[in-house]
């Protein structure tokens, strides 16, 4: 028996399974604070429900924090970005705790010369990091699919809807498939003005260049929105219009109201 123990502490130490990262306590804290509608296309937080729940996302953060790097880069491209889409979320989660009741907007957690984006606080791989390190150096830096963006959510109205459950490296491209056709296919976000006019989020002009980097042959925004008729409710010719720079674009202005479940239920009532 002896001569095995320096063999079994040995595996102690092996990198957990490239696949094998358990994002499950994530999926629990969305199965259970979250609040779907209009056919899966919008999500609010029970950020209320959350902050009762701030033992357990603090417990997942920690997991997250406690992967090294050298483990994370011998992990599946679509592993990592997975890991990394869901440290975002769930750290912008715990963002909007931090002030929770007392805000109505993520932008309200910035300061005149500092924004929320910037506050470095997401504990990852040794270091502290901002949510902009993260989006903008680790995903958008490292990741071409444009599909990111209807994947990461900075806690507002206007952002497309925080998924009900953790992303996987196994189900990523579905995941981000339905995403992207679940937020273009939301009329307040993305719709026809006009027989030749196509209205988009902002999130197209901010990240234009994003969606005209290639990923699948996609050289244009217009293109890349020309795959997505069927969720813009396009007829063939309009797409064609679209993909042939034949039709407009306008932006419609960016809602940075708080993705509060209880605020969206005062709204109604």
């Amino acid at each position: 028996m002896w001569r095995l123990l320096p063999l079994l502490a040995s595996l102690a130490w092996l990198p957990m399974p490239a696949s094998g990262f358990d994002h499950s306590r994530w999926s629990g804290l969305l199965a259970e604070h979250l609040v779907v509608s209009q056919d899966g296309r919008v999500s609010q937080v029970d950020y209320r429900g959350m902050a009762g729940d701030i033992g357990k996302l603090d417990a997942y953060l920690s997991l997250l924090a406690g992967v090294p790097q050298g483990e994370f880069s011998g992990w599946p491209e679509d592993v990592r970005l997975a890991f990394l889409i869901n440290a975002y979320n769930a750290a912008t989660v715990r963002l909007i705790l931090t002030q929770f009741p007392d805000l109505d907007s993520i932008r309200d957690l910035g300061w005149l010369f500092r924004s929320p984006w910037k506050k470095e606080f997401v504990s990852l791989f040794g270091k502290q990091y901002s949510l902009d390190d993260i989006e903008h150096g680790m995903i958008r830096g490292r990741f071409s699919d444009p599909r990111i963006h209807f994947a990461v959510n900075c806690a507002s109205v206007g952002c497309p809807m925080l998924r009900e459950e953790a992303y996987r490296g196994a189900d990523l491209d579905r995941q981000l498939e339905e995403q992207t056709r679940r937020f273009l296919s939301d009329r307040s976000r993305n719709r026809l003005s006009g027989p030749g006019t196509l209205a988009l989020s902002s999130i197209f002009k901010w990240y234009r260049e994003d969606f005209a980097n290639g990923w699948r042959g996609h050289e244009s925004l217009e293109s890349f929105l020309s795959d997505y008729r069927g969720a813009l409710d396009l007829t063939p010719s309009q797409a064609d219009a679209l993909r042939d720079d034949r039709m407009a674009i306008e932006f419609l202005d960016y809602d940075w109201r708080l993705n509060d479940a209880a605020a969206a239920t005062r709204l109604k009532d």
